[in-house]
């Protein structure tokens, strides 16, 4: 067997190349595999925060345990996400696909079956480790999967899906607790990921084609550490700060964390040195639509962690409403980021470049205006029909901005990095996330009086959410400055052989050109 090969087989058909039109099937049945455990791992992210009032009834969960069963899984997910995507080029990226998978699905089940609050923490930690051997490996299992004339396509779907999946997390969560299945009470939410798992795995060691990285690498394990360390050192005290008061311990941590990063770099750059198998590879940072892609992933990040956030706490604690209106009152921008993200990469970036994502941006800082304007106009009367008009803008500038971004990030990564700047782009994306999160406790709590009467507690929240808002809108506005320094153009890998089992295994070799 030839490198190439080694490195593009079909695991369930080794006798010989297939059929161009059952290639074609076959990838296209992948991508749905991968795109449903995306989604899978997207809504659970969002959807435990809705079920937690129940969960605390149930098991009796102290405040420190339920903050642990929230941010456990992020903890854990944005850790092990480098190491992840680093796995899959190593070991393949089908192989750790199936595994996260696997995996992912018996810690839900232990989730949905948990007897105590310890058990569920635990059981949550571990969702969030198999998770992020699953992640990485979606997009990366796209780009060495689609030739690249075919990659705008599916990225839109992709954006389509995580526009999709960052909604609907807050609404199923809704929906399956308030109907209390078979006297489940807050249980359905972990355990309807049980059969789509289970399918995923089957059809995933049918349909998915393995791939690893050409050269052999090895695993960095004191990266592995450095790394960890560095990232646990930001987002545990950003997480846990508020709850302790701001100890610190954790200043100290986060002062700390930047220097554990300036360590880490410099070892992986010795360890490129010596034996050519970090755990990252800096030399994706040269590549210019890589770096300026994962900085306005960063920042973009932040908007996500801080919006998504202080919107729930507006609903639901300032407004009063149920956990299923707010659940309901998103849907329009769900159905807007989804309409946008499958248009934006196919029909508007080949055309306009980067400003799409420009456009994207200063869209949805006309949504955020709109919607400080009537949050003070309409205050606590505010209807959720009202909301539809920021709401669509604001979905639409998303959709504009998520899909194109994935592409811009991965359209010059040679295929053998594939999985290494897929963990990148979720960690940076992990890391924005928590930063945001982290600020709330500032633009949002930190505007709040407390203890406040029950009659304060409406217009406080809402004068609150109207002045976050605000800080959305200035890094939108940091974000699109920084957006200048993606690439005006796409630049893509002509393939030839679309639809050829042949196109999956041709290596970057040709020579990039601008895609019109």
């Amino acid at each position: 067997m030839t490198s190439s090969d080694a490195v593009l087989h079909t695991a369930n058909d080794p006798a010989g190349p297939e059929p161009a039109s059952a290639a074609g099937r076959r990838r296209w049945i992948a991508l749905a595999i991968v795109m449903t455990a995306a989604f899978m791992d997207l809504v659970d992210v969002t959807i435990v925060n809705i079920a937690i009032p129940s969960i605390e009834r149930d098991l009796g969960a102290s405040f420190g345990a339920i903050q642990w069963i929230t941010a456990g899984y992020a903890l854990a997910f944005a850790a092990g996400l480098i190491t992840g995507g680093r796995l899959g080029d190593i070991f393949g990226r089908r192989r750790l696909f199936l595994i996260g998978i696997t995996g992912f699905t018996l810690a839900s089940a232990l989730c949905g079956f948990a007897s105590g609050a310890e058990m569920l923490v635990a059981a949550r930690l571990l969702q969030g480790v198999m998770a992020a051997m699953m992640v990485p490996q979606v997009l990366a299992i796209i780009h060495v999967t689609f030739p690249a004339h075919e990659r705008g396509k599916v990225f839109g779907m992709f954006g389509a899906v995580v526009g999709l999946g960052a909604v609907s997390g807050p609404l199923l969560g809704a929906l399956l607790t308030q109907w209390n299945l078979f006297g489940l009470e807050w249980r359905p939410i972990f355990l309807i990921n049980l059969p789509v798992g289970v399918a995923g795995v089957i059809l995933g060691r049918r349909f998915i084609t393995e791939s690893r990285a050409e050269k052999a690498l090895r695993l960095d394990l004191v990266g592995v550490a450095l790394v960890t360390a560095a990232l646990l050192m930001l987002i545990y005290p950003l997480t846990r700060g508020r709850e302790l008061d701001w100890p610190l311990w954790g200043h100290l941590c986060m002062a700390a964390s930047p220097l554990t990063f300036a360590v880490f770099v410099a070892y992986e750059k010795r360890k490129t040195r010596k034996d050519g198998s970090p755990l990252v590879e800096l030399s994706l940072f040269r590549v210019k639509s890589f770096a300026a892609g994962i900085a306005v992933q960063l920042t973009f990040g932040v908007v996500l962690g801080i919006f998504f956030l202080v919107w729930t706490l507006y609903m639901q604690i300032g407004l009063g409403w149920s956990a299923l209106k707010a659940g309901l009152t998103g849907v329009p921008f769900s159905i807007a980021v989804s309409v946008a993200a499958g248009m934006s990469v196919q029909k508007l970036v080949p055309r306009f470049g980067r400003k799409v994502l420009q456009a994207g941006a200063l869209t949805m800082a006309a949504g955020l205006l709109l919607y400080i304007w009537e949050a003070g106009r309409y205050g606590t009367e505010i209807h959720s029909w009202q909301m539809i008009p920021p709401l669509v803008v604001m979905g639409l500038g998303m959709g504009l901005i998520v899909a194109p971004l994935t592409d811009a990030v991965l359209s010059e990564v040679p295929r053998e990095h594939a999985g290494s700047a897929s963990g990148l782009i979720n960690t940076t994306a992990q890391m924005g996330n928590a930063l945001g999160l982290g600020l709330v406790s500032v633009v949002f709590f930190g505007t709040i009086d407390e203890p406040l009467a029950p009659a304060a507690v409406g217009p406080a929240f809402a004068d609150a959410f109207q002045g976050s808002l605000w800080w959305v809108v200035a890094v939108l506005a940091v974000i699109f400055a920084v957006m200048f320094a993606l690439p005006a153009r796409p630049k893509q890998h002509l393939e030839g052989g679309a639809g050829e089992p042949g196109a999956v295994a041709e290596e970057s070799s040709r020579e990039p050109v601008l895609a019109h």
